[in-house]
């Protein structure tokens, strides 16, 4: 993580020099911009941490193995599928979920199915904008063409994990 941190903030410095020297209205521009997004943001986050935490020592030890376990297998997987499609919200409500879940004995290649089910499925997105913004046929189309991915995806995470050694993806 300290790594993805430094790379983002080597990134950010070096855009924010690039636009002091080529255009100093744009680099207030793209600071207004950032402080109202962090002024979004930040509230949700300091909902979204806490939650992560109490949900960790809410869900008890080893519930989501029996659910969603490394040896759950296709079942696993199939109800990761739906879960992860009816988790509702963005980031800062279904990653404080899969956090609680990974802490609670949750395979990995079952959370790469759950994730991928939320981000391809999401059913309350469909609902409050998919649909009214694009129509039942688009989101039909869609569905019928994306239906499997979260699936593959999960099945796919899993043979590789078959591949690397034990432990090296895990808690």
């Amino acid at each position: 993580m300290m790594l993805t941190g430094i790379a983002i903030w080597l990134i950010t410095i070096a855009a924010a020099l690039v636009l002091w020297r080529r255009d100093r209205p744009a680099l207030a521009k793209g600071g207004r911009f950032a402080v109202g997004t962090l002024k979004n943001v930040l509230p949700i986050m300091l909902l979204a941490l806490p939650m992560a935490g109490f949900l960790t020592v809410l869900v008890p030890d080893r519930f989501a193995a029996i659910l969603f376990g490394a040896e759950t297998g296709l079942r696993g997987h199939l109800l990761a599928t739906v879960v992860g499609a009816l988790i509702p919200g963005g980031p800062f409500v279904s990653f404080p979920i899969v956090l609680a879940l990974w802490n609670s004995g949750a395979g990995a290649a079952q959370m790469v199915t759950l994730i991928s089910a939320w981000s391809v499925l999401a059913v309350n997105r469909v609902i409050v904008w998919e649909a009214p913004l694009m129509g039942w046929r688009f989101v039909l189309l869609r569905l019928v063409t994306g239906f499997w991915l979260p699936l593959a995806s999960g099945l796919l995470a899993e043979a590789m994990l078959a591949l690397l050694p034990p432990g090296s993806i895990g808690r």
